[in-house]
């Protein structure tokens, strides 16, 4: 049986599924991205992998077949772009040119007839994307495949993070179960540990700098990124009322946003502080922007920074960030897949496909 087995990632951001590959001890043979800023972090840290940088539509599964040398392909992962499908879409908007990209997946599916699919996405298209998925879920049997999907819950998996993903493992010809959960609250449920909490991964030695500071010393990525953005002195005032797990509603009327004054109901996952003891929120894209949600950090004048954000979503202490700015790089880390839960699907994959390996010889 050969040392690694090969795959290839595609929409791979900044490479956060492509690192939870590589843990779980497959070869990332290729990955297909767009977004320039996202392809220079990948490249930083995955530098043997072959990187495609073109719109997906436009990339060929010979082009594909290239960085496998003659191997066969054992696993294809793609987490398609989803925002049209996420519940924080606006639910008037039916309609996003992206949704379709999850049948560019499907075209190259077909066409490389990889061992093993593997699929991403929000929550949200079971329900929002049905239509997409159903026609998806159709082109695999057609092909030979057997899946099995659910809705996961990362923390579950032992990343120190609530956020709930979508997941299709696929065999040709054969099952690949949705591994049970590792974790649960306080460790209550038979045969797991307790969740990963805030306090487990952000608990670092030193203080971040602010980030016009770093650009005097020579940038952020000579700090690990470990650098907050600059507050104003009204968000300083609010994170003095905010108690650790709080939210703008432990603030007084005075310094809440105009929008929120004089109302107690409503979105409240803005204007907060985490919990030493829980799991983080959902890391986004604006998770060093304590308006875009609870981003505070538990107990300091200050949000989490750049790299505690990495860190909440198990990205490597070492991993490297390189982009065109601060925004992009919040981006490619609030895109991602969780690491460690990429890892934890992907060694369901391997298993499988070791049980399959020995049934064929």
């Amino acid at each position: 049986m050969k040392k690694k087995f090969t795959s290839i990632d595609l929409f791979c951001g900044g490479g956060g599924l492509s690192q939870g590959l590589v843990d779980a001890g497959f070869s990332v043979n290729a990955a297909i991205e767009l977004d320039l800023n996202a392809v220079d972090t990948y490249e930083l840290n995955h530098p043997k992998t072959v990187i495609i940088s073109n719109d997906i539509k436009f990339v060929s599964a010979t082009t594909i077949k290239k960085s496998l040398k003659g191997a066969s392909l054992d696993l294809l992962a793609a987490c398609p772009p989803c925002q049209g499908f996420s519940s924080l879409t606006r639910p008037q908007i039916t309609e996003d040119p992206r949704n379709s990209l999850i049948m560019e997946v499907a075209r190259l599916v077909r066409d490389l007839l990889p061992k093993v699919v593997m699929i991403e996405n929000v929550p949200g298209i079971e329900k929002r994307g049905h239509s997409y998925l159903s026609s998806f879920l159709a082109e695999l049997s057609s092909l030979g495949y057997i899946y099995n999907y659910g809705v996961l819950q990362v923390a579950d998996y032992g990343v120190p993070q609530f956020r709930k993903r979508f997941v299709l493992l696929a065999g040709r010809g054969f099952e690949i179960k949705i591994p049970k959960k590792t974790h649960s609250e306080n460790g209550k449920e038979v045969g797991t540990s307790e969740w990963a909490t805030v306090r487990d991964v952000i608990s670092l030695p030193t203080e971040p700098l602010p980030l016009p500071e770093t650009y005097k010393l020579g940038g952020p990525q000579h700090y690990n990124w470990h650098v907050t953005r600059a507050l104003n002195q009204i968000t300083i005032d609010r994170l003095k009322f905010i108690k650790a797990g709080g939210s703008r509603f432990d603030l007084p009327d005075r310094l809440r946003p105009d929008c929120h004054k004089g109302k107690n109901e409503g979105f409240s996952n803005v204007y907060g502080r985490m919990s030493w003891d829980k799991p983080s929120p959902t890391i986004t894209g604006g998770c060093t922007t304590l308006s875009k949600g609870r981003f505070g950090h538990p107990d300091k004048l200050r949000t989490i920074s750049i790299r505690e954000a990495a860190l909440l979503q198990t990205f490597p202490a070492s991993y490297k960030f390189k982009a065109s700015s601060v925004d992009s790089v919040c981006r490619i880390i609030g895109n991602a897949l969780p690491c460690l839960f990429a890892k934890k699907m992907a060694l369901a994959c391997i298993d499988a496909l070791k049980k399959q390996s020995k049934i064929e010889v």
